[in-house]
């Protein structure tokens, strides 16, 4: 399979560049073999009348040197080589455009769907840490989302459907591909270090999908990624936290935002369905499966910070009640506004106040650094060109005008 370019909108600044992506011409529709796990590239080879260990050569040869041209792939031999190219593809998720922000962010902007289909974004956060060079991408797993969270954009758009497997892996693919793209084969390395499950979507409401794809990210034979550095962050469906559990050991995060009931119900309205009680007491059993200390010694608390919301010391040590019995590190998040949004971002002097009360308390507590918002990269902000077919967005700008409305007349 050879490489097109694929030319983003005329109007992109000076940040956004064209990029190269694989693209199949076929008259019909070819086997796309980016989202498949081993198991199911062995019964596919299997099928064809191949023995089973074709499965490891071929993903070697797409998930770590980043080849989409069966004839590229000189450990196979000719013949099926051929009957690959004929129905076979290595496609990840057309790119629309790139951005790199200032800071060393990048922002891909892909195509999901046949046609002009919908608008996904994905984030790298380059970062220096203890073993050397991190590289963290952030990763969607549906086109917008279900859960309506008041302070994140991408809940606004509402949600249109989950992503497949290939689509999902085809981002963590296309990231490590940006840095390949004029390396040659034999000297390509992976270099995406983590991944979180943390775009745009709930994870655990597309969880075969996540699974599939998350099962990829560790297989050796694929990015051979630690389960230490591959996380969900979920809002706290719970039966999935406990599904997940049985099923592969990764990290967990929880998206909880508020340290009570009531403030969390507005903020978070899944937790109508899943209060408080019920998340963490998931969050207990999910450490305690198997009693696996390696990779489950912990659940990250991640918290928003809003001015005036849910930053206030009595918010505090509310939060230190809650997760007293739960092994956890913390990481507040200062807000990052977006358009008509109802909330402000707390002060910098509320924020270490609120995190000196916890670390006070012998929580590892830390600030998140904002990146990427030059480029509306930053957390809470992925909702980029995403089409809105629910009129979610527009119900809530018509909610929001309404209510600055009232306050203007009454003042």
């Amino acid at each position: 399979m050879s490489s097109a370019v694929v030319v983003s909108s005329e109007n992109l600044d000076e940040k956004q560049q064209s990029v190269s992506t694989p693209v199949v011409h076929a008259a019909e529709k070819k086997v796309n073999l980016l989202g498949m796990s081993r198991a199911e590239l062995e019964k596919f080879f299997e099928d064809l009348g191949e023995k089973k260990f074709r499965a490891g050569q071929v993903m070697k040869w797409i998930h770590q040197y980043f080849v989409t041209d069966f004839a590229e792939m000189s450990n196979i031999s000719g013949k099926l080589r051929e009957k690959l190219e004929k129905i076979c593809e290595i496609k990840a998720p057309d790119v629309v455009h790139r951005n790199y922000s200032k800071d060393g962010t990048r922002k891909w902007v892909f195509r999901v769907g046949d046609g002009e289909g919908s608008l996904v974004e994905t984030v790298l956060i380059p970062a220096e840490d203890k073993t050397g060079a991190r590289k963290t991408l952030c990763i969607s797993s549906q086109v917008g989302c279900a859960l309506d969270c008041s302070f994140c954009s991408t809940g606004k758009q509402g949600f249109q459907r989950d992503l497949t497997p290939a689509e999902i892996i085809g981002q963590l693919w296309m990231a490590n591909y940006s840095y390949m793209e004029e390396v040659p084969v034999a000297e390509r390395e992976r270099t995406v270090t983590n991944v979180v499950m943390m775009g745009m979507g709930e994870p655990l409401l597309n969880y075969d999908a996540v699974l599939s794809s998350m099962q990829l990210m560790l297989d050796d034979f694929a990015y051979g990624m630690s389960k230490r550095r591959v996380t969900l962050s979920t809002s706290g469906v719970v039966p999935k936290i406990d599904q997940l559990a049985q099923d592969i050991d990764v990290a967990l995060a929880i998206s909880l935002h508020a340290p009570n009931d009531e403030l969390r119900n507005e903020l978070v309205p899944i937790n109508k369905k899943y209060p408080l009680q019920q998340l963490i007491a998931a969050c207990q059993r999910y450490l305690a499966k198997d009693g696996n200390e390696s990779s489950r010694r912990h659940v990250t608390i991640e918290y928003v910070m809003l001015d005036g919301v849910n930053d206030k010391p009595e918010h505090a040590q509310q939060l230190l009640k809650l997760l007293k019995n739960l092994p956890s590190k913390i990481n507040l998040i200062p807000f990052n506004p977006f358009p008509h949004a109802p909330y402000g971002r707390s002060s910098r002097n509320r924020i270490i106040a609120f995190q000196k009360t916890l670390s006070d308390a012998g929580f590892v507590c830390t600030i998140r650094q904002t990146r990427g918002d030059d480029i509306d990269a930053a957390c809470g902000q992925l909702v980029g060109q995403v089409a809105d077919r629910t009129r979610r967005a527009e119900q809530w700008k018509k909610k929001v005008a309404q209510q600055q409305e009232i306050l203007r007349t009454q003042g």
